[in-house]
């Protein structure tokens, strides 16, 4: 059970869930989101901190968590406008992932598998100038939950004009580290260990993938095949992958691509997405049809270096938190042309 109480109460820290973060938890002046000559800015900090964490310095300004599957939390995240004017804060989760070395969110709808257990009180803010408001987070993990960590970012976005054609989105987010413990099955996961290119009784170009399931759930798979010619600027697909292939944990079996336009021989560079729930996984390698009916030689599949291991909708562009121990703020500028009959451009997401 979580409750929350004044941050002036530290000597009760034994007695309750969650406590107050006190005022040097405040959010750092230069992580504040700026607009143009500073007359957009806030800030957005955490108010809570689990009382199992609070000599855990990164529990003042993340959301960190230990939790057993069937388990709800909550915390409550304080936006202030600092600007002397009203502003419109939109909040929502986004996904994250750490990779070399750094923890980087994914601005705008991007999704993942903990975005999808995670809610706001209150999406939308109105604050007037130098005034502050607050949502709640909740999170809840399912009783299915894999073990594991997961990471996101409860992100604060404003948006604003700055005259024809011109958006400007300040965002401000805090990080959420999340370990799920218990004894379900490991989390889907899957491999490919070869591609082959082959040839059906009429002549059609087929790309057959080895795919194992590496994880500890089941697989249904789907996903997509594109083609670039090794020599030459020619491409083509996506093609789909024939449907119907499930793998139970510790299965391996083929996965077929039809390749629906008449093909050369090649090579091609193929480069395979596959997708099973929330994970996906991408894999090249280079295959040459067979000049008739039959198989080419398998050529080894390599995993693709920026594959995101959960299925992840939106922007394409992720944003680096670099800083250590605050949170952060992303500005983000887009120029956007103005279509013929249209008034202003519609701001970015």
């Amino acid at each position: 059970m979580h409750k929350y109480i004044p941050a002036g109460a530290l000597c009760l820290l034994a007695l309750v869930g969650t406590i107050s973060a006190p005022p040097s938890a405040t959010a750092s002046p230069r992580i504040a989101a700026e607009g143009t000559g500073g007359h957009d800015s806030f800030s957005v900090r955490l108010v809570d901190i689990p009382a199992s964490l609070v000599d855990d310095t990164r529990a003042r300004y993340y959301v960190i968590d230990d939790l057993r599957p069937g388990t709800t939390i909550r915390r409550r995240v304080e936006v202030a406008n600092t600007s002397s004017r009203p502003a419109r804060v939109v909040m929502y989760p986004g996904a994250a992932e750490i990779r070399k070395g750094s923890f980087i969110g994914a601005p705008g709808g991007r999704r993942s598998e903990l975005t999808s257990w995670t809610s706001l009180s209150s999406k939308r803010l109105v604050l007037p100038a130098h005034s502050k408001a607050r949502t709640t987070v909740t999170i809840h993990v399912p009783g299915d939950a894999a073990p594991g960590e997961r990471y996101g970012v409860i992100w604060a976005q404003m948006s604003s004009g700055n005259g024809p054609g011109v958006t400007l989105v300040n965002r401000a987010g805090i990080r959420v580290y999340l370990s799920v413990e218990g004894h379900n099955p490991p989390p889907t996961k899957f491999s490919v260990s070869t591609m082959t290119g082959e040839r059906d009784q009429a002549g059609r170009a087929i790309v057959r993938a080895q795919v194992h399931n590496t994880g500890g759930r089941a697989l249904d798979l789907n996903g997509t095949l594109n083609l670039t010619k090794v020599k030459g600027s020619v491409s083509a697909g996506p093609y789909a992958i024939q449907l119907g292939t499930t793998l139970a944990p510790g299965e391996s079996e083929p996965v077929t691509v039809p390749v629906t336009d008449q093909m050369a021989n090649g090579p091609w560079n193929a480069r395979l997405h596959l997708e099973s729930g929330m994970y996906d996984e991408t894999y090249s390698a280079r295959v040459t049809f067979p000049a008739h009916t039959g198989y080419g030689h398998p050529a080894r599949a390599h995993a693709d270096a920026s594959s995101s291991h959960s299925v992840l909708y939106g922007e394409v562009a992720g944003a680096v938190l670099a800083t250590a121990a605050f949170p952060f703020a992303v500005m983000s500028w887009r120029r956007r042309r103005r279509q013929q009959g249209q008034g202003e451009p519609g701001a970015t997401r």
